[in-house]
């Protein structure tokens, strides 16, 4: 079986990404990008849908000790046996043709006996390949698709798996490099596993060495960096949610989804993170994939797009695979991509907005969009939508989304009076002021002082946490200060966020079984506390989150509290975002004591 979700490493290249387990397997791999199917799936089934472990033959079965070397998406784990100390390194080189994953063992201490199985299985476990050897080298061939598996280690095949044992002392090193190629295509040159291995060091060394943020919490800020880098898609720039699927909001429940896609939602908290740590080229590559998926008709615009930019992402379900911890079912592509949100044209228009005040300066063509974007927004704002959260039950007219239309028009209006831009500005400006006149009217209870998750509603939602972050009201307004504290006395469960409430009557969200605390809504809870004075409690609150991260300062989506564990799709770029930002927060909330902020 698989092992807990926070007991996986991820490694990538910045095309695709492994997630690798504490008992040294390789679980879950897809080649050759981030959206391609898997050649390992363990994550999802058992060995038999495919994997790779390496661990010592007679010794404990988890890793003794584990790390990332410092400043790097170098995966070190070492297992302490009665014989000696092994370790494995495990890394995907930043990629130049063809994908390779590499895995070198070295003997610490003594000598260890290693054993090693190999289990490839295409097409997310289902496609058992033909294979081969070609000189010293195993040959896996299925379809469009073929792995070659180098060593220096002589493998046995029986009952479709490959195994090894071996032994290694004290300063020997033994590499394993496993490429994929295009079944018709012959192999690329040789990878040679220790220059692979200098030049990938080096890389994330020098990368992290442009990282602005020097405060206290610079270990969790730079390791959450390396992952959003890592799940950034380097060809176009467009970044995954996560690199996995199916991982569950609730273990053996349903709410099972794909998130090796880009989202929109995340457009403009990704953005800041970027500029604001040092990474302006990243943060330019993130924007451009934006603008170029989101070219056409704006009534076509939608929540979310293929790594490549890609609209058409169909659903389907992989019935063959039980699911992680029998969670069914298992979904591939996301038919959420049908939804009509009408945030993201707020989250478009937001995006463009910050980018144009930190000098990421397009061409006269995203003024055109912008308008367009605008112009159709005028016709369908009072429409009701399937609301960030992509709740699939009936559409509403989401409070959130209301919100983000005035986003759209207020950043068109200022785009106008601050930068030149031509426009209808009084048309504009009256379609500001009537949106956040009704949203103020039909999505407010003056009751209890809160907004609303949508209009004549009694529900709450950790997105209206987000009201004064977009500036459509101040912190300081005691409607906010209202909703902040409503939403913490309802949906904080055991010190976490819930997005809202999924267990009334009322909840807008129809799918049956329950989930984890959202940890993006955590962080902006934190946030929150922060803007209206009440820094102890948004640092402990950030504290409680840090402490979530496993051993290697990863976060999935979710927290369940009462099982004590982390669910959802691992690692989370949404989790890991908000992080950053607030860090960068709490920083300039330090600065401005010491009389050093702006």
């Amino acid at each position: 079986m698989s092992g807990r979700i926070e007991d996986y490493a991820l490694i990538g290249d910045m095309q695709t990404a492994a997630l690798v387990g504490r008992d040294g397997s390789v679980d879950w791999l897809c080649m050759p990008h981030f959206d391609s199917p898997a050649c390992f799936t363990a994550l999802l089934g058992d060995e038999q849908n495919g994997n790779w472990w390496i661990r010592p033959t007679d010794g404990p079965v988890r890793a003794t000790r584990r790390r990332y070397r410092p400043d790097t998406l170098i995966l070190e784990s070492e297992w302490d046996t009665d014989e000696g100390t092994v370790r494995v390194i495990d890394f995907m080189p930043p990629r130049g043709g063809a994908p390779h994953l590499v895995r070198i063992v070295e003997g610490v201490r003594g000598r260890v006996s290693v054993s090693t199985e190999l289990r490839v299985r295409f097409d997310y476990g289902n496609v058992v390949p033909w294979i081969t050897r070609s000189g010293t080298e195993l040959v896996a061939v299925a379809g469009p698709d073929s792995v070659w598996l180098s060593t220096t280690v002589p493998l046995r095949g029986h009952n479709f798996v490959h195994d090894a044992e071996f032994t290694v002392s004290a300063g020997q090193r033994v590499p394993f490099v496993l490429t994929w190629h295009p079944s018709h295509t012959e192999e690329s040159d040789h990878l040679d596993a220790e220059k692979s291995l200098s030049r990938t060091e080096r890389f994330w060394k020098q990368w992290v060495d442009d990282c602005s943020y020097k405060g206290e919490y610079r270990e969790a800020v730079v390791r959450s960096l390396i992952t959003l880098k890592a799940l950034t898609y380097r060809p176009t720039g467009g970044i995954v949610a996560a690199p996995t699927t199916s991982l569950p909001e609730e273990i053996g429940g349903v709410r099972n989804w794909d998130y090796r896609y880009c989202w929109l939602r995340d457009a403009t908290i990704t953005l800041e993170a970027l500029i604001r740590s040092g990474y302006t080229e990243e943060a330019r590559a993130w924007r451009e994939w934006l603008v170029r998926a989101v070219a056409g008709e704006p009534q076509h615009m939608q929540i979310m797009y293929g790594v490549r930019g890609e609209r058409r992402l169909a659903e389907w379900e992989a019935d063959w695979l039980p699911g992680y911890e029998d969670s069914r079912p298992v979904r591939i592509g996301n038919a959420a991509v049908q939804q009509y949100q009408l945030d993201v044209y707020g989250e478009v228009m937001d995006v463009l907005d910050l980018a144009r005040r930190c000098g990421l300066n397009g061409g006269d063509h995203l003024w055109g969009m912008q308008r367009s974007l605008v112009n159709f927004l005028e016709w369908c704002w009072d429409e009701p939508d399937e609301g960030l959260w992509e709740v699939r039950g009936p559409r509403q007219h989401f409070v959130h989304s209301k919100v983000m239309a005035w986003v759209a028009a207020d950043r068109a209006v200022r785009a106008i009076e601050e930068f030149g831009e031509e426009g209808p500005l009084d048309r504009w400006r009256s379609l500001r002021d009537t949106i956040h006149a009704e949203v103020c009217e039909y999505g407010f209870d003056a009751r209890r002082n809160t907004f609303t998750q949508y209009y004549g509603s009694t529900e709450l939602d950790a997105a209206l946490l987000l009201i004064p972050e977009v500036g459509f009201l101040p912190y300081d307004d005691p409607r906010v200060v209202g909703t902040i504290e409503a939403i913490r006395d309802d949906l904080m469960v055991d010190g976490f966020v819930m997005r809202y409430r999924t267990d009334r009557e009322e909840a807008a969200d129809k799918l049956p079984g329950d989930e984890g605390a959202f940890l993006a809504c955590s962080f902006w809870m934190a946030n929150a506390l922060l803007s209206i004075g009440r820094e102890k409690e948004a640092r402990e609150l950030f504290e409680r989150l840090l402490s979530l991260r496993n051993d290697l300062g990863l976060l999935a989506e979710e927290w369940d509290s009462s099982a004590g564990r982390q669910v959802g799709n691992f690692p989370q770029a949404f989790s890991h975002v908000p992080l950053v930002t607030t860090a960068l927060n709490l920083a300039h909330a330090d600065d401005r004591v010491r009389g050093t902020g702006d």
